[in-house]
């Protein structure tokens, strides 16, 4: 256990830095930018495509994806839930705060640090169910239900916003190439794998650059209320796919830690656009981050994966 907690603060280490940076001005504004788009463009796609690397065809981790797409959905009619009495503004909050899992910038590179490539690859396909909506598909929704600020979204827009994730085209494109059997070549994996292994370290600086809690006393109660109901449904998901999912037990290990992730990213930027709290989802976003990196932590330790 010792050298879990050692690990995740050696993840957490890193954020602290870079925020620090941040506030310091030794990273000025444009480094958030810079990093983000070499994490997303570079360092997570070459981790993906290395892990990738070593998955054999399985068709019934296709289930994955269904469920990360599922469960997203299912914490949208949450949101709708629980903020049908409530104003307009609280509807968009509910709706693109409740649904959506970080998986790119946060759990793939906490799993790729603890779990390996079997790690990697399970998470990838909740993840390609779960960019359906975290990407667009929550948005699209909500801003077709209660209308969004500046914004109209088509079904074109939506697809757009869905294939330009840059992730997101990678696992498709990786299942594509599984289902024919085709690899990538033994030597353009060896030229990705410096980018592979700084992903990690470049991701945690990312969030790092990112991370900003600006706390008011409205926004107590209204984290407890979103975040407390998120973690104890994501608790019972969780239990529910350890007892009751058709996969082998390493993957129902990597699952559960997964459930867990933080909030999306893309969270506070959409309630923005759809004339929400900002703040309020900007707040809730990073406070999830701590949380997470405590509870995945725990996870693994409990479940014993390493």
């Amino acid at each position: 256990m010792a050298a879990v907690i050692l690990k995740a603060l050696s993840m957490v280490l890193v954020i602290a830095v870079a925020y620090t940076f941040k506030r310091c001005g030794v990273l000025g504004e444009g480094s958030k930018d810079a990093v983000s788009k070499l994490v997303m463009y570079l360092t997570l796609p070459a981790a993906i495509i290395t892990s990738f690397d070593s998955y054999e065809r399985d068709d019934s981790l296709l289930i994955l994806a269904i469920l990360g797409f599922g469960f997203n959905l299912f914490f949208y009619l949450v949101g709708c839930l629980v903020s049908c009495r409530g104003k307009r503004e609280d509807k968009v909050f509910s709706t693109l705060n409740y649904p959506g899992y970080n998986i790119g910038s946060f759990t793939l590179p906490f799993v790729q640090n603890f779990l390996g490539a079997l790690g990697v690859v399970t998470t990838c396909m909740f993840d390609m169910g779960n960019s359906v909506m975290c990407t667009g598909g929550s948005f699209a929704l909500t801003a077709a239900l209660f209308g969004a600020e500046d914004e109209k979204v088509t079904l074109k827009d939506f697809f757009k916003k869905l294939f330009s994730s840059v992730p997101f085209d990678v696992y498709l494109g990786l299942l594509v190439m599984s289902q024919v059997g085709l690899k990538f070549p033994k030597t353009l994996l060896t030229l990705m794998a410096p980018a592979a292994a700084a992903n990690g370290f470049m991701a945690m600086v990312m969030l790092g650059l990112m991370f900003e809690i600006k706390f008011k006393k409205a926004y107590f109660w209204t984290a407890i209320k979103t975040l407390g109901s998120r973690y104890l449904l994501m608790a019972v998901l969780a239990l529910l796919c350890w007892h009751f999912l058709p996969l082998a037990l390493e993957q129902r290990q990597v699952l559960v830690v997964v459930l867990f992730s933080p909030m999306s990213a893309l969270s506070p930027v959409f309630t923005d656009k759809c004339g929400g709290d900002s703040g309020l989802s900007g707040f809730l976003s990073s406070l999830s981050i701590i949380l997470s990196v405590i509870i995945m932590t725990a996870l693994i330790g409990i479940l014993g994966i390493l």
